[in-house]
């Protein structure tokens, strides 16, 4: 979805000035109330008519803005998000209480690709990272003790404990105990494995680890030497193992760790940031607490830094395969090859059969936080949400925690649970998560950097230490899109180089390794 919906209410070009109501795209039937509507009020609309409001009308919440009869389809960004499930009359609040999904709805026109921007004619930009011996670049410089199973996370925060405290390991960015609830209890062949194994050898070779221990029970399923032995020679050499059971129990095995962790970073301490091309930078785009204004600020915002990332041959990485439910024909449409779109189609598939093999559609995934900021579908939550990926072509459609290989933007199927899906981004490479929220997440992400986007200007005074970026001045017309997309890409630019995240500056993030777990627990 282009955000060139919001062409003269806070699009490109100057902004205008506030208007009460936000309209979208000129076929739609509501519009989103920029702010508080008292019923009784009469709203001036953007062809100069007025709409007197049938009731209260939070912000962030749709009205109508002309009658709509039960059954007819509500259109939002040009785009279906729903059919009305009750008379609706002008003026009227339009939400869960009158707007439902249908069995069948029109069909979705494709979106047509804008042009994507030139690069910079300053000529090629960069940003300052770490060069790893694989050819990678990351943008921090932490030291990993990453657990095999469960059984050994203990051991592995304990290891990681010692080290915290600024300086505690010169030229270290600090030492993050990745540990997880899996490990055993499962099949030794099947997904399940092969899932956890795949997600824990992205940590362990991740450009944002300068080195890696890795932490065994002995005794587990996912063993250690197998574990590894899946790992590039460059990763090996600068990664140790113990197990438990092989030290000589728990305290054996934290004070063998904490030396061992002590070697690496004499070695690990020594690595200095240097000017690498943008096109080392892979970004994860991630949504979480969407509110009504999601689609309209922080993720049209988002999608314009993306495409300024891709013209300077940087990867970004549009993930949560549930919450493009809908709109998957937008992102299709600008599939580099049919084969692309057809991976992500499988994709969407394996979805509504997985779904459904548990008694859930994907239909019921918007929360009731989302519902509370104006969204009342999973077609409204997608819309809004595939605007993070901006309108470069999709390059790429791969599995949870599959090695990113493309440049540009690539699709990773993932659940929509913030979490798990940013794991497996992560675990795929990317070395800057991107998080838009209306709701408010505090969402860390360690060893990755995690930019907070506020979609509004109240969110982000509000929840000021928690917020990395506003783009409220879109909702409250005081800034375009094109304007916030340019502050974004150079705040990213400026983070990737090792400018600190507000949950870097809390120390969050040691706690939201949360990989898919898939196949049966036994």
């Amino acid at each position: 979805m282009s955000t060139d919906h919001l062409q003269g209410e806070s699009g490109r070009g100057d902004a205008p000035p506030a208007r009460a109501l936000i309209v979208l795209h000129p076929d739609d039937n509501v519009a989103v109330a920029r702010i508080a509507l008292a019923a009784g009020s009469t709203i001036a609309q953007p062809d100069g008519t007025g709409l007197r409001i049938a009731e209260a009308i939070d912000a962030g919440h749709k009205v109508a803005l002309r009658p709509i009869e039960p059954g007819e389809v509500v259109l939002k960004y040009g785009q279906p998000i729903g059919v009305a499930t009750a008379p609706v009359a002008a003026g009227a609040h339009v939400h869960v209480h009158n707007v439902g999904m249908a069995e069948a709805l029109p069909a979705r026109a494709a979106a047509t690709p804008r042009a994507i921007p030139a690069p910079s004619p300053r000529g090629p930009m960069t940003f300052d990272g770490y060069r790893r011996a694989d050819g990678r670049v990351g943008t921090r410089n932490y030291i990993g003790v990453i657990a095999s199973v469960n059984c050994s996370a203990t051991v592995c925060k304990a290891i990681a404990q010692v080290f915290q405290g600024p300086a505690s390991l010169p030229g270290i960015d600090g030492v993050v105990a990745i540990t997880h609830g899996s490990g055993c209890g499962m099949s030794a062949e099947g997904e399940g494995l092969t899932l956890l194994q795949r997600t824990l050898r992205g940590y362990a070779a991740h450009p944002n680890f300068a080195a890696v221990l890795v932490v065994g029970l002995g005794c587990e399923v996912n063993q250690v030497e197998p574990l590894i032995a899946g790992l590039p020679a460059a990763t090996r050499d600068r990664l140790r193992t113990l197990t438990i059971q092989e030290a000589g129990g728990t305290r054996e095995a934290i004070d063998h760790g904490q030396a061992l962790v002590r070697e690496l970073a004499a070695q690990a301490g020594q690595a200095r940031r240097s000017p690498v091309p943008m096109s080392a930078l892979v970004v994860g785009l991630q949504c979480g607490g969407s509110d009504g204004y999601s689609g309209i600020s922080a993720n049209p915002a988002l999608g314009a830094a993306v495409d300024l990332l891709v013209s300077h041959g940087a990867t970004a990485i549009l993930s949560e395969t549930p919450e493009i439910h809908g709109a998957e024909h937008l992102l299709t449409a600008r599939a580099a090859t049919p084969e692309v779109a057809g991976r992500l189609m499988a994709r969407v598939h394996w979805w509504e059969r997985y779904a459904a093999h548990h008694g859930a559609q994907l239909n019921n995934n918007p929360s009731p936080g989302n519902k509370a900021g104006g969204i009342s579908t999973i077609l409204e939550k997608s819309l809004g949400a595939v605007a993070k990926g901006g309108g470069s072509p999709l390059n790429d459609v791969i599995e949870y925690a599959e090695p990113v290989r493309a440049q540009g933007l690539v699709f990773m199927d993932t659940p929509g649970y913030d979490p798990v899906s940013a794991t497996g981004q992560v675990a795929g490479g990317a070395t800057l998560i991107c998080f838009t929220t209306g709701r408010g997440s505090t969402y860390g992400c360690k060893p990755t950097p995690s930019l907070k986007i506020a979609t509004t200007t109240a969110l982000f005074e509000r929840m000021r230490l928690d917020m990395d970026f506003n783009a409220g001045g879109i909702v409250d017309g005081t800034r375009t899109v094109a304007d916030a997309g340019e502050a974004l890409f150079q705040l990213i630019r400026d983070v990737a180089s090792g400018r600190r995240t507000a949950s870097e500056e809390h120390g969050l993030g040691d706690n939201e390794f949360v990989p898919w777990q898939l196949g049966a627990v036994m």
